[in-house]
């Protein structure tokens, strides 16, 4: 089903008027229902103070991390049901995305000034990116088949993990990797532009071993992607995704586990192809064919002093991409792959805990470009120690990455943090980051540069934060000197980033509600004059807006919720020079649930219920389109 501009309010009455009959669905059962029983832990709720383990390596309360961190949980996402990891991300804190139409459409996304080449993004574990081009393709990763989306903001993730971390580190953890009772889910639902979506999880659990299993598939006519350009045509371009995910953990010993995760995605995205230099010619049929996930095996030993861990992992990004049809001689294809082997160990020390390991890393391509250089190998050691007490947290880091490429890179991170009054933490860290070329900076035809040193980053961090029984509230500052960054094939760019982040969450008896505010002073240092066009110093980044916000408001019942989300992003350059700027924006979004009955859920998801008319990428002349108002709907039946 598409909206038009033109029908909005109509359809925004109906799509309200449609949330109001949920509620009183709900309210309807409530007075004839009262011996109904709902499984609590299926309801969405907010917690406070969780358990993550991606700041750290080893599970750590929020409360005790000293960096900024967001935790996306599976109630959390049962509100994102029919979308994609880019759907989830662009709704969060402090992060704001491109993307170029609609669902499955290439996007890039930006925290706290980086771009995500310079943000790590990790499947259980496991490193999940393009090696050729450098960004990860969260546009096209099923959140259906994800538990939960860990966020850490800022670098202290790069001695932790290495290279691409300077900005900050996703992890996304498949579905799976907390069961909580055997069941299994039957998901059918359905929303705008003729979006289909249907999916079958199942899991198991016993004292000695877990399984998970599903599949989901989701189909999009979409809308048109090009607003105005030499390559726009007035077709709508489409999108479909099967995913599927696999978690299995085994006891084979009182103190040892072993397990194997796996999350593929295959879908094809339609696009607008870019009109031909010699004869004009538009290609309307372009699309592209795209296969993408990970897998990992471990094996695990814990005893009273230590827990230690062996993992082997590989993760996939290819790429065929088809001007018209599927000949195959107009095609492009860039596979590309890593294989991932770490070995580590906690160990406690004292009253706190200490971490060492080792890593193995290598990294092919296989692409109808020619490459002079298809693969690397970079390996690594790290060490850390964090302390968690009631009146103070300490964390420390340090790691050497060898790369075969361009040779050693040290990295290393320390923070504390006090509480001098009941509630009241004060911290602050200072963390030195890096990314490495990609193979596209270093070897792609006619723009290799083989000598190519990694960007690096020296950032420092301050932060006051608030926790009580109900809230957690947060502020943070940070400033970031970026040299070496790669521009016009070269290590001349230079930047300085600062800014600040308040959060606070709160959840008082059956209302949860809760805000966000960035603001960003990303400034281009660039000391050289490019070879074409003005200086670009003292110009803003592109895309990186220099305030965004957000707001939510949200109610729970056991038998039902509802939650209304605004997020404002303000004005952004989309060229360096700095002679395009994007307009601001703020969206209005609706979700909610209802329990028809114990076992059968009702989801709807409205999202941009003003139908504002915005841009998220506007490149070379070419805007690309967003969508006005949408909503999905769907219906989820649990065996327990």
């Amino acid at each position: 089903m598409s909206v038009s501009r033109a029908s909005s309010r109509t359809y925004l009455r109906l799509s309200i008027l449609s949330a109001l009959g949920l509620l009183a669905v709900n309210t309807a059962m409530a007075a004839t229902s009262e011996n109904t029983s709902i499984n609590d832990s299926n309801l969405p709720q907010v917690e406070l103070d969780e358990i993550v383990v991606t700041a750290t390596r080893t599970p750590t309360k929020t409360s005790n991390v000293i960096a900024q961190t967001r935790v996306i949980n599976k109630e959390e996402l049962q509100r994102y049901q029919g979308q994609t990891v880019t759907d989830v991300l662009k709704n969060q804190p402090g992060i704001n995305i491109t993307q170029s139409g609609g669902m499955g459409s290439v996007s890039n996304f930006y925290m706290r000034g980086y771009d995500s080449k310079q943000i790590l993004v990790l499947i259980d574990g496991i490193r999940y990116s393009s090696i050729s081009l450098g960004t990860p393709a969260l546009n096209l990763l099923s959140a259906d088949q994800i538990d939960r989306i860990e966020i850490l903001y800022g670098a202290s993730g790069s001695s932790i993990y290495g290279s691409d971390a300077m900005g900050g580190v996703i992890q996304i953890f498949t579905k799976g990797s907390d069961i909580e009772q055997n069941n299994i889910s039957v998901t059918a639902g359905a929303g705008s532009h003729n979006l289909y979506n249907l999916g079958v999880n199942g899991q198991y659990t016993n004292q000695d071993t877990t399984l998970s299993l599903g599949i989901s598939h989701t189909d999009t006519d979409g809308f048109n992607a090009v607003e105005t350009g030499s390559n726009f045509n007035p077709d709508d371009d489409g999108f479909d995704m099967t995913s599927a995910s696999l978690a299995v953990t085994k006891k084979i010993a009182p103190n040892v586990k072993a397990g194997l995760s796996a999350l593929y995605n295959k879908s094809t995205s339609e696009f607008d192809g870019f009109a031909d230099w010699t004869t004009g010619a538009v290609h309307p049929n372009a699309h592209s064919d795209q296969k993408n996930g990970s897998a990992t095996a471990f094996i695990e030993h814990t005893n009273d002093l230590a827990t230690t861990k062996l993992s082997y992992g590989r993760s996939i990004d290819e790429i065929s991409t088809y001007e018209d049809g599927n000949d195959l001689n107009n095609s492009t294809v860039f596979d590309t792959e890593q294989d991932h082997a770490r070995l580590e160990s906690q160990i406690k020390a004292g009253d706190g805990h200490a971490i060492l390991g080792l890593e193995h890393l290598k990294q092919k391509i296989d692409s109808t470009t020619e490459y002079d250089v298809d693969s690397r190998t970079i390996k690594s050691a790290f060490i850390g120690y964090q302390l968690a007490d009631t009146y103070y947290d300490l964390q420390a880091n340090y790691r050497v990455d060898d790369n075969s490429q361009y040779g050693n890179e040290s990295t290393y991170n320390i923070g504390a943090a006090i509480r001098p009054l009941k509630g009241v933490r004060i911290g602050t860290s200072y963390a030195t980051g890096f990314r490495a070329p990609t193979f596209n900076d270093l070897y792609f035809p006619g723009y290799e540069n083989p000598n190519l040193k990694p960007e690096t980053t020296k950032n420092t961090e301050i932060f006051v934060e608030y926790v009580t029984d109900n809230q957690l509230s947060r502020l943070t500052g940070y400033h970031t000197d970026a040299e070496n960054l790669i521009a016009s094939g070269e290590n001349i760019g230079e930047a300085k980033i600062k800014g600040l982040s308040l959060t606070s969450d709160w959840q008082i008896n059956s209302f949860l509600f809760g805000f966000g505010y960035n603001y960003l002073d990303a400034e281009d240092r660039n000391p050289i004059k490019p070879a074409f066009g003005e200086s670009t110093y003292g110009n803003y980044l592109v895309y990186r807006p220099k305030n965004s916000g957000s707001i939510y408001v949200g109610y729970q019942q056991p038998k039902f919720d509802v939650r209304l989300e605004a997020k404002y992003t303000d004005e952004r350059f989309s060229d360096a020079a700095n002679t395009t700027k994007l307009d601001d924006y703020t969206l209005l979004n609706l979700s909610g649930s209802v329990y028809i009955t114990p076992n059968l859920r009702a989801n709807l998801r409205i999202d941009n219920i003003t139908d504002e008319d915005y841009t998220l990428s506007n490149q070379f002349g070419t805007e690309y389109s967003t969508d006005g108002t949408n909503f999905f709907t769907s219906l989820t039946y649990n065996w327990y």
